[in-house]
């Protein structure tokens, strides 16, 4: 089945949030340096001043729930432009590094907003057998977004000596994210809203307008019907509808897209590459290259192979390849038999993460959650995917310092053996409790949610009743 032009249009303006997530994120690479020059910075207060964008992402992700509800996908989505447009500005032209940090804060609850919101609305307008590699696309964006800005960073760093990006150089990388900013918040003037959201705001007409232009009449049709019924069963809160699990479900999923390290080698590659080889080639460099590649790359291939393959053979064969290349690099660097072959491993492990976690967990958490939960459940998910993300960026540089007890007891090798473990445990989670989703209607899913509720829920009660008897 073709996947229709209004959707393919619509789901590439969308994924410019995505673009932004991983423009906004590794645009700080080119310029710490420069930062510390100016600013006169301490290096706590470069490392504050790094980070300080998570900090936004953390409540970014709290407020996408209410936002996106109130003021709709396509709302959120634009507030989330502004925040970068105003970030973008403010960062290239802060006087003192506490403004920076203040506009860094600001461009992440743009980044926090726009990772929940952008799979969420392109769930919501595919079709169903083409929304996996839909809302994988946006993954696809986050890291194109990340080496489109090395490259730009790399040009600007080109146009004067040192001195020079030492005083206005940085400004320009910054200043850069105006026009991929700029140009995300003018079209989504001509983005409609989402039709579960107009459904869900009772304007009936739009949304069903909505849903025969995005597909074909029959489809349409039965769409329209399943949203009526999805109305009508969705009443209350994620309590009273008995979907805990399910909000833990995707707590989970988000948590174990992080524990399992992935961030350790998108931040702290250089370190460990430099740790696996002494040759004298720029190794900052050439990590930037090769994970760059190999990341875009199994993306592409998660892309077309998800609707294909479905959601748990990509996420359990990822996470049990992930979890066997750390573990190899962790038992190296255990035996000391360090050397230039543990690339290969490193490269494995990013291989299988951007065939797995990377997509496909955003796959399941934008289409795992019933219509009028989805937004509030969403973000609960993220939020706890920027938590873990901060708590994971944040304990392997203290785990892998020569100095703390825990190096010097394994070598370096204790924090790639747990997140090794981590993995295996992914392993197991997918097999015992995610359902697979492909090719079916958020509509389905949810009905498929509530009448596992339901027998659960009677389950429950006839365990108590028997007991009491």
């Amino acid at each position: 089945m073709k996947t229709p032009t209004h959707v393919l249009g619509l789901t590439l303006v969308v994924a410019l949030g995505g673009l932004l997530f991983g423009y906004d994120t590794a645009v700080i690479s080119g310029a710490t340096e420069a930062l510390q020059f100016y600013f006169q910075l301490t290096p706590a207060q470069l490392g504050f001043a790094a980070s300080s964008a998570l900090i936004g992402c953390v409540f970014g992700a709290l407020l996408a729930g209410m936002l996106s509800s109130r003021y709709g996908r396509r709302g959120a989505l634009i507030i989330a432009a502004i925040l970068f447009l105003v970030s973008a500005i403010g960062s290239a032209v802060a006087g003192s590094d506490w403004s920076f940090v203040i506009y860094r804060i600001i461009g992440g609850l743009g980044v926090g907003i726009a990772s929940m919101v952008s799979p969420m609305y392109i769930a919501e307008i595919a079709p169903p057998g083409k929304r996996g590699g839909l809302v994988a696309c946006n993954q696809f964006a986050i890291i194109f977004g990340m080496l489109v800005v090395y490259f730009v960073n790399y040009g600007i760093a080109l146009l004067g000596p040192d001195s020079w990006l030492n005083q206005v150089g940085w400004r320009y990388m910054f200043g850069s994210e105006i026009i991929p900013a700029g140009l995300f918040l003018g079209l989504l003037f001509i983005v409609p809203e989402t039709p579960r959201w107009l459904a869900l705001q009772h304007r009936d007409q739009q949304a069903q307008a909505l849903l025969n232009r995005l597909n074909s009449p029959e489809q349409a049709k039965q769409q329209w019907t399943e949203i009526q019924n999805s109305m009508q069963q969705s009443q209350g809160s994620i309590v009273a509808q008995g979907l805990i699990g399910l909000l833990v479900i995707g707590i989970l999923l988000s948590v174990f897209q992080q524990i399992t390290g992935i961030n350790v080698f998108l931040y702290y590659a250089p370190v460990i590459l430099k740790g696996f080889s002494h040759s004298s080639i720029d190794v900052a460099l050439l990590q930037t290259v090769l994970v760059g590649a190999v990341n875009l790359s199994f993306t592409v291939i998660a892309i077309l192979t998800v609707d294909k393959f479905g959601r748990r053979p990509l996420m359990m064969v990822g996470a049990a390849v992930m979890a066997v290349s750390i573990i190899v690099i962790g038992t190296a660097a255990y035996l000391n038999a360090i050397g230039g072959y543990l690339l290969i491993f490193v490269l494995s492990y990013i291989a299988a993460f951007a065939l797995s976690l990377g997509p496909v967990t955003w796959v399941l958490l934008a289409e795992i959650f019933p219509n009028n939960v989805r937004s509030k459940a969403l973000s609960i998910a993220v939020f706890a995917q920027w938590l873990a993300n901060f708590a994971v960026s944040q304990t392997f540089p203290m785990m892998n310092a020569k100095s703390s007890w825990i190096y010097q007891a394994f070598n370096g090798g204790f924090p790639f053996w747990l997140y090794g473990v981590m993995g295996l445990f992914t392993v197991f989670f997918i097999y015992k409790w995610v359902p697979e989703t492909k090719g079916r209607s958020l509509e389905q899913l949810e009905s498929l949610w509530h009448k596992k509720s339901t027998r659960e829920s009677e389950s429950s009660h006839a365990s108590h009743h028997s007991h009491a008897l």
